[in-house]
C-alpha cells in the first residue's frame, strides 16, 4: 500500500476521534481548551523545528506573509473554538455536517474568489447540499449555524493557505506564536482570578496534550498529501467526518430524527456526486498535444 494513504488515514483517523478526546475536558470552557491548545501546539512544534535544525524560515518571513498568516490564524482559532465547544455541548453530528459540507464550500469559495469555473456536476453537488442545509434549517427552524461556521471557518483557512508561501508545520508555527500573546494573556488573567484553581493533574495533563494531538495530525496530513494524488485525499477526508458522525449517534446518543437524516441524506448524496465525477475526471486520458 502506498505509505501516503497510511499517513492520510492516519490524519484523518485522529480528526474523526477528536471528539473522545474533547469530551475528557467538556468542564473546562472551550476558550481556555483553545488557549491550551495555542501554546502547546506551539510548544510542540517548536521542539519540532528545533529538533530538526530548520528555523532559518522564520527570518524569511516577509510582512505580506506576517498578515495573511495573521488572517488565517483568526480563521483557525474561530475554528477550533466552535469545534471545541460543540463536542463538549452536544452538537457533535453538527459539527460532523461541518465537515461533510467542507469539500462543497470549497468549491463555491474557488467560484467566488479565486474565479475558478466549476464544472456542472459539481454545480449539482453544491446545489445539493445547499437543499440538505435549507431543509435542516426549515425542519429545525433554525440555522445549523455550528455546521456553518466549521465549513465557512476552515474553507477560507484553506483558501488562505492554499495560497500561502509556507509548508504545514511552518504554518502551524507562525499561526500559533500569532495566537500566543492572547493566549498566554488570556491563561494569566483566568489564573489571577481563580478560574484554573478547579483543574486536577489529569486535566492539565489532557489539555498539554491538545498540542501533541494537534500538530501530530497535521504533520501526517502534510506526509500523505505529498505523496498521493488530490482525488485518492478527497476520498480519504470523509473519514473524519463519519466517524464523527458514528460517535455522535452510537456513543454519544445525540438524536438524529427523520428530518436530521433526510438532511444528511442529500448532503450524502452530494458528496457522492462530487467524489465520483472528481474520480472519473482524474482518470480521464489526457487531451493529445498539439504537434
Amino acid at each position: 500500500m502506498n505509505p501516503g494513504i497510511l499517513y492520510a488515514l492516519g490524519a484523518y483517523l485522529s480528526w474523526g476521534l477528536f471528539p473522545l478526546y474533547f469530551r475528557q475536558i467538556a468542564t473546562i470552557p472551550a476558550l481556555q481548551v483553545v488557549a491550551h491548545r495555542t501554546i502547546w501546539s506551539l510548544a510542540f512544534v517548536a521542539l519540532v523545528l528545533l529538533a530538526t535544525r530548520h528555523l532559518h524560515w522564520l527570518r524569511e518571513v516577509s510582512a505580506a506573509t506576517w498578515r495573511r498568516f495573521a488572517v488565517s490564524a483568526l480563521l483557525i482559532a474561530i475554528n477550533w473554538l466552535t469545534y471545541v465547544w460543540a463536542v463538549g455541548n452536544g452538537h457533535v453530528l453538527d459539527a460532523s455536517l461541518g465537515y461533510f459540507i467542507n469539500p462543497l464550500v470549497n468549491v463555491a469559495l474557488g467560484f467566488a474568489v479565486l474565479h475558478e469555473r466549476p464544472r456542472p456536476v459539481q454545480w449539482l453537488a453544491v446545489g445539493l447540499a445547499a437543499f440538505g442545509v435549507l431543509w435542516l434549517t426549515v425542519a429545525a427552524g433554525r440555522l445549523p449555524w455550528v455546521a456553518l461556521v466549521l465549513a465557512a471557518s476552515f474553507g477560507l483557512y484553506g483558501l488562505m493557505r492554499k495560497t500561502a508561501a509556507l509548508g504545514a508545520i511552518e504554518g502551524l508555527a507562525l499561526e500559533t506564536l500569532i495566537l500566543a500573546p492572547l493566549a498566554l494573556g488570556g491563561l494569566a488573567w483566568w489564573s489571577q482570578a481563580g478560574s484554573l484553581a478547579g483543574q486536577t493533574a489529569a486535566d492539565w495533563a489532557w489539555l498539554i496534550g491538545t498540542g501533541p494531538v494537534t500538530a501530530g495530525a497535521l504533520l501526517l496530513f502534510a506526509a500523505g498529501a505529498r505523496r498521493i494524488p488530490l482525488a485518492t485525499l478527497g476520498l480519504v477526508q470523509y473519514v473524519s467526518p463519519s466517524l464523527q458522525f458514528l460517535l455522535g449517534v452510537f456513543l454519544f446518543r445525540e438524536p438524529m430524527d427523520a428530518s436530521r437524516l433526510v438532511a444528511f441524506g442529500f448532503i450524502w448524496s452530494a458528496l457522492a456526486v462530487y467524489s465520483a465525477e472528481g474520480l472519473w475526471q482524474a482518470r480521464r486520458p489526457a487531451p493529445p498535444r498539439a504537434a
